[in-house]
C-alpha cells in the first residue's frame, strides 16, 4: 500500500567472485582485495541466504473452518450463554486444521449408526435380490448381477446443498442424478452415494447424514433402486450426489441424436430454478415461489420417461445446467437438423419472469448466455423474461424430448394426468438449413 520508488542501478557495486582453494576476490569501483577472509566473508553471505530456501519458517495454520454456534446449541441452553455450550463451542474450534484424504472421511461409527438407522426403517433401497453383495456386507465393493442381453448405463452427478432441509436437498439431488438414465430410456437398478457433510460435533453429524441418506432413500424408493454403498467426508458445506447405475436395451436407448423432422418437442417440468434459487439466495424470491420450484425439484423423472416411451419417443435429454437452449442445441447437432420453439407455449414456474425482470440469475447464466449464436435471427424480441430463461441452468429439470407428430398431443395429456401439470408441447423439428444457428423462437 506505499508509493511505489524509482529503482536505480548503482554506478558502482560490489562483487565477490570465488577463484577456488577457498579465496575470493572483492571489489568495488577501482578498489580491490583478494585471499581467504574475502572467501569466508562471501561464504557466509551465501549460507546467510541460502537458508531462506532452506530453514523455512513455520507455516501459519489455514483459517479454521466456519463454526456456527448452533452446533453446540441445545446440548444445554442456548450457545455460547452455558458452560457446557461454551465447552463445545471450544472443542470445536480448537481443531486448527482438518485432514484431507481419507483423514477427512466421516467416522466409521457415526457411517455404522446412520446405516443401522436407516436398516430400521426397512428402507426398501438397501435389499435387492440383483444385488449379491450390497451395504449388508463389510466387503470393498458392490456386487450386482447382470441380466444377459441388458447394457450397464451410468452417470454421476453432485452438487452443493442450495436450501438447509438435508431430507430435501437429499432427496432433490438423488432425482437431478438419476435423471440423465431416465433420459436414455434405461431402469436405474443402484446407486452408490457421495456425500459431503460439515464438519462438527458427532451427534450433529450423524443426524444430518441421516436426513440426507433418508432424502435420497426416498427417491430411489420411487423408483425401485437399491443403495449399495458410497462414500462421505467431512467439508466445509453440505453436498450430495449419486453414481447411478442403470439397464436398458442397447437397442432401444434413447439418445439426443434421434431427432427426425416433423417431430414435435415435449417439455415435461417448467423452467426458472435457477433464477428462483439465486433469488432466494438473496431474499428476493417469495415463499410460495421457492415452494413451487422445491416441489418440481422434488418430482422424479420416473414416470415421464416411461410415458414417453410409450408414445414412441424417438431423442430425449434432461434438461439441467446448461438450459433448455443448451441441451435443444445438443439434440440438433447430433441429429443433423433444426428446431423450432414456440416461446408462449413453454411453461414457466411461478415468479421467474418477475425474478428476470429485476435481473436476478443464477451464476451459471452468463456462460449458457454464449449459446445465443445457435439461436436464428429473426428478429424476436430478446428483451422478454421467456429469452432469458431459455438459458436459465435447471436443477432436477425436466425431460426434453421429440415425438412422431401424432402421438404429441396424447403424450402430452398422459403427462399432464400423471404428474405433471406443467408438461406441453413446445415446437417441433426441422430439416437443417446448413447455415446460421439451429434454433428458430417464434
Amino acid at each position: 500500500g506505499r508509493p511505489v520508488r524509482a529503482w536505480r542501478a548503482q554506478k558502482r557495486h560490489l562483487s565477490l567472485i570465488s577463484t577456488g582453494d577457498k579465496s575470493a576476490v572483492a571489489s568495488r569501483g577501482r578498489w580491490s582485495v583478494a585471499g581467504s577472509v574475502v572467501w569466508r566473508w562471501k561464504d557466509w553471505i551465501d549460507r546467510r541466504f541460502m537458508r531462506k530456501f532452506t530453514d523455512l519458517p513455520r507455516m501459519r495454520p489455514p483459517a479454521k473452518p466456519p463454526i456456527d454456534k448452533a452446533l453446540a446449541k441445545g446440548i444445554a441452553g442456548a450457545a455460547g450463554q452455558n458452560p457446557t455450550d461454551r465447552q463445545a463451542l471450544r472443542a470445536l474450534s480448537s481443531i486448527a486444521m482438518r485432514c484431507g484424504g481419507c483423514g477427512a472421511k466421516v467416522g466409521g461409527t457415526v457411517l455404522s449408526r446412520v446405516v443401522g438407522r436407516l436398516q430400521a426403517d426397512a428402507q426398501p433401497a438397501l435389499a435387492h435380490p440383483h444385488v449379491l453383495i450390497g451395504l449388508d456386507a463389510p466387503d470393498d465393493a458392490a456386487v450386482l448381477s447382470v441380466p444377459p442381453g441388458k447394457a450397464l448405463v451410468q452417470s454421476v452427478d453432485y452438487f452443493r446443498a442450495f436450501i438447509d432441509d438435508a431430507f430435501l436437498f437429499g432427496r432433490i439431488a438423488a432425482n437431478h442424478a438419476l435423471g440423465d438414465l431416465y433420459a436414455m430410456g434405461a431402469e436405474p437398478r443402484s446407486a452408490l452415494a457421495i456425500a459431503t457433510v460439515p464438519y462438527g460435533p458427532e451427534r450433529i453429524v450423524e443426524d444430518q447424514l441421516y436426513q440426507l441418506m433418508s432424502g435420497a432413500l426416498a427417491a430411489l424408493n420411487e423408483g425401485n433402486i437399491a443403495l449399495v454403498g458410497g462414500h462421505s467426508s467431512e467439508g466445509a458445506e453440505l453436498a450430495f450426489g449419486l453414481a447411478a447405475n442403470g439397464l436398458g436395451d442397447p437397442n432401444r436407448l434413447l439418445k439426443k441424436g434421434g431427432m427426425r423432422r416433423g417431430d414435435k418437442l415435449i417439455l415435461t417440468k417448467p423452467l426458472g430454478t435457477g433464477t428462483l434459487l439465486a433469488a432466494a439466495m438473496r431474499g428476493k424470491a417469495k415463499g410460495r415461489w421457492t415452494s413451487a420450484a422445491l416441489d418440481t425439484m422434488a418430482l422424479s423423472n420416473a414416470k415421464a420417461a416411461a410415458i414417453l416411451r410409450s408414445h414412441a419417443a424417438t431423442a430425449c435429454t434432461d434438461v439441467t445446467g446448461f438450459g433448455l437452449l443448451g441441451h435443444l442445441v445438443e439434440m440438433t447437432r447430433a441429429s443433423q437438423t433444426d428446431a423450432v420453439l414456440h416461446t408462449a407455449e413453454v411453461p414457466l414456474l411461478p415468479g421467474a419472469a418477475a425474478c428476470v425482470q429485476q435481473g436476478i440469475f443464477s451464476s451459471l447464466q452468463p456462460q449458457n448466455t454464449r449459446l445465443r449464436r445457435a439461436i436464428i435471427d429473426t428478429g424476436f424480441n430478446r428483451a422478454t423474461p421467456i429469452y432469458a430463461l431459455l438459458f436459465d441452468p435447471q436443477t432436477a429439470g425436466g425431460l426434453l424430448a421429440t415425438v412422431p407428430p401424432d402421438h404429441a398431443t396424447p403424450c402430452a395429456q398422459a403427462l399432464r394426468e400423471s404428474g405433471y401439470p406443467e408438461a406441453a408441447v413446445i415446437g417441433e423439428v426441422v430439416s437443417s438449413a446448413g447455415e446460421g444457428g439451429p434454433i428458430r423462437l417464434e
